[in-house]
């Protein structure tokens, strides 16, 4: 946005000064020096002869350059520090079952945990998102990305027992941990979901929360299902390794909601900046003014006023 002001702007009330002083103000007369010399100057000029113009255009282009003119263009920076964010899907048999949305008894856990990543996915436009998936064994199905489109494809891609049958939950946080290490991301995030219990990984508890309090990376963990399908205190104990928190969803809408507090807990700084660059015009009256006012002295010079 541009904008033009004066930087001393009071200055400009001189003008009415030169204008006052003009209209009543006595002129000292060169007859005090030589008596018969009004003799020799050009009576009663027209007002708007060339030396009138010229001698008020030096005045006012000379209190315009004092008063200093200028323009300010502003710009505002935003500054979008974005996150990485690693989302671990549980893909073992138990995410077969049926029953989690009220508003389709048919469609499974699964199914249903797929929408709402997502819905998720879209909403994180700043950040940086992968994926990892397990069940007897944990592999990475997207690295971290910012392409949404291409996340959304493989999340629609992934399928029940394309990992297994069984819960390798610290194998798989293994897995998202070793990819976010690697992160330059100034905010690290891992979300867990599960239905299950850990039963298979080669990891052991204790080695895993080791590792989860040395690194500098939240953790959220979902378990969803009633609360006899996954144990809520092996979630708890890992979100607070990781510094996050625990939940529990018993239905769609419950994870849905989840998913929205987890957006709203970890939103994507801006850092707005306005910066100005002034550039200043006093150099062009103050041209005009001295020119015009040398050529004021010229020409009087030569009419010999």
């Amino acid at each position: 946005m541009n904008q033009f002001s004066f930087e001393y702007p009071f200055l400009l009330l001189t003008i009415l000064l030169f204008i006052i002083c003009a209209r009543w103000c006595k002129q000292r007369s060169r007859a005090i020096f030589f008596p018969h010399v009004e003799r020799l100057i050009v009576q009663n000029l027209p007002k708007n002869s060339l030396l009138e113009w010229l001698k008020w255009v030096g005045i006012v282009s000379a209190v315009v350059a004092f008063a200093s003119p200028v323009i300010t263009k502003s710009y505002t920076s935003s500054k979008k520090e974005g996150r990485d964010i690693v989302l671990i899907l549980d893909s073992s048999d138990s995410m077969r079952q049926g029953g989690f949305d009220a508003s389709d008894l048919w469609k499974n856990k699964f199914d249903v945990t797929k929408e709402v990543v997502s819905t998720f996915v879209a909403k994180r436009i700043n950040d940086r998102i992968g994926m990892v998936t397990f069940a007897d064994v944990a592999f990475i199905s997207s690295p971290l990305t910012f392409e949404k489109d291409f996340l959304q494809n493989i999340i629609q891609m992934q399928q029940l027992g394309m990992a297994g049958k069984r819960t390798a939950i610290n194998d798989a946080i293994v897995q998202s941990y070793s990819m976010l290490s690697r992160s330059k991301a100034k905010s690290k995030i891992a979300i867990l979901l599960t239905d299950g219990i850990e039963n298979i990984s080669k990891v052991s508890f204790e080695e895993l929360l080791k590792m989860i309090q040395k690194q500098d990376i939240k953790l959220y963990t979902i378990g969803i299902g009633s609360q006899h399908d996954y144990d809520g205190r092996y979630l708890q104990a890992l979100a607070d390794a990781g510094k996050g928190q625990a939940y529990g969803a018993g239905n769609a809408a419950m994870l849905s909601k989840i998913y929205d507090e987890i957006d709203k807990l970890e939103v994507t700084k801006m850092d707005d900046k306005k910066t100005a660059e002034y550039t200043y015009l006093y150099v062009y009256p103050l041209f005009l003014g001295i020119l015009s006012l040398l050529l004021f002295i010229y020409f009087r010079n030569i009419k010999g006023v």
